[in-house]
């Protein structure tokens, strides 16, 4: 797990807990949406809008200059004052120690972070430590997907493995989320709203 250290006074909440600290119940949201739908600027803004100090979680890896730009274009949109973690694999055990009531945590994305356990191994042991982490955690946390079912069904044996795969992962954090939205052409649609 590589921690990209920035100038932010929160960034370091979960050590120290200063009188007045803005804290938030425990509330877990899936956004999901296909590819450039918005669905990562909606989880941008909606960890913003909560006033808690916010630690970007991201699961990319730069594996060529393609991916490489996109890192870079999220990181661009990204203040400065936010808290980045960079983890491909283990994402349980980084959300258990960068979760904290006065925090909100962004994932993004489950996608990219299913792929890097797709090509190797681990997969169905760091899914059940996941699922099983993210109704204990304290504080916010987004967690940003692709929803890749809506396409024809691929032609080769590691795309349809992979669509299904994604499939039954968003479904299992749905289950486990306080909230549900869909993003389409940057507008949101409520699928689980949280409760009152």
């Amino acid at each position: 797990m590589r921690h990209t250290a920035l100038p932010c006074p929160a960034q370091n909440a979960h050590l120290t807990r200063l009188p007045g600290m803005l804290t938030s119940p425990p509330m877990i949201e899936l956004i999901i949406g296909g590819a450039r739908s918005g669905k990562s600027a909606l989880a941008e803004r909606r960890a913003a809008e909560s006033g808690l100090a916010v630690c970007y979680v991201a699961t990319g890896q730069a594996g060529d200059g393609e991916m490489t730009a996109r890192i870079a274009h999220h990181r661009a949109r990204r203040p400065a004052h936010w808290l980045t973690v960079e983890e491909p694999l283990a994402l349980a055990e980084a959300l258990s120690k960068e979760a904290a009531p006065e925090r909100c945590l962004i994932v993004d994305c489950l996608t990219l972070w299913l792929t890097n356990l797709l090509l190797g191994p681990g997969l169905d042991d760091e899914r059940a430590r996941l699922l099983d982490v993210l109704p204990s955690l304290p504080g916010r946390v987004i967690l940003v997907s692709n929803e890749v079912g809506w396409g024809i069904v691929p032609i080769n044996e590691l795309a349809r493995r992979f669509a299904d795969e994604q499939g039954r992962l968003n479904q299992q954090v749905a289950v486990v989320a306080d909230r549900v939205t869909l993003v389409a052409a940057g507008l949101p649609l409520e699928l689980k709203p949280p409760r009152p």
